[in-house]
């Protein structure tokens, strides 16, 4: 299908600002809970709205899998976009800034998808990260568009991101084995961003996320020439329609880290 990528940046930004309406609304934050035990506020509702709008005015026949609902059928269908209107909605409850919007497009392969285009918008920072297959990878801060790239020159200490509320032991081993490194936490697709951009090299993920959080982080990290990469050290793909959970998985600016990736699975 064709689109223009940054018709689908203003989508994500627009729904950016709605869930800022709520965030920065007097009247506090109402949290649900959704039947997986997840949190859910009028935020996600008024994003997924604003997105589901929007990419229906652009191609009403593109089915949206969104992690707030469906719209058509993905296996009638090439493509599909997938959508996490508010990912980092705990980061969100928690008022600390860390979480985004995730837009991806994906194509089918049988019964297994990979993102083609992705955008990332950071409501709070006002910076949105997209790229894709045929896509540049570029970060846009106050309406200036820059290319960015991952890091090719990686120097001591490696520059490892990781979740702000996710951390177990099996972390801690990999970021041993690594070596020297700094630190960095946050929430969302921000740390794929990040890895993206070259701020961080890589992003290790050893804890459950659905295929909406990472998707598309994942198109913007290849098309700045890094790899999103599954337990077995190719490029993750996803099923966005029966099994929506991800295996573990390394975003990363090199392959320099794949055997000790590899050897932290069992």
């Amino acid at each position: 299908m064709s689109f223009d990528p940054l018709e689908i940046a203003r989508i994500a930004e627009d729904a950016g600002q709605a869930i800022m309406d709520v965030y920065e609304s007097s009247e506090g934050i109402e949290v649900q809970t959704k039947s997986d035990d997840s949190p859910l506020t009028e935020a996600d509702i008024a994003a997924h709205d604003t997105i589901v709008r929007g990419l229906a005015s652009i191609d009403p026949n593109t089915p949206i899998v969104s992690e707030e609902g469906r719209i058509g059928d993905p296996m009638d269908s090439d493509a599909s976009w997938l959508v996490d209107p508010l990912d980092g909605t705990k980061e969100f409850i928690k008022r600390n800034g860390m979480f985004t919007v995730n837009i991806a497009l994906m194509k089918r392969y049988g019964d297994r998808w990979k993102p083609a285009f992705g955008v990332v918008h950071a409501p709070v920072s006002k910076t949105t990260w997209l790229g894709g297959e045929l896509t540049p990878a570029s970060r846009i801060v106050d309406s200036i568009s820059k290319t960015i790239s991952v890091n090719r020159q990686i120097t001591t200490p490696i520059r490892l991101v990781a979740s702000g509320s996710h951390r177990a032991e099996r972390d801690e081993r990999f970021a041993e084995q690594i070596g020297r490194h700094d630190l960095v936490r946050m929430g969302s697709s921000l740390k794929a961003c990040v890895v993206a951009d070259g701020t961080a090299d890589l992003y290790p993920r050893f804890g459950p996320t659905s295929c909406w959080d990472i998707a598309a982080a994942h198109a913007v990290v290849e098309s700045a020439g890094g790899f999103v990469m599954g337990p077995d050290c190719r490029p993750l793909d996803y099923d966005i329609v029966s099994d929506v959970l991800n295996p573990y998985f390394l975003a990363a600016c090199s392959t320099d880290w794949n055997e000790i990736w590899a050897q932290n699975q069992d």
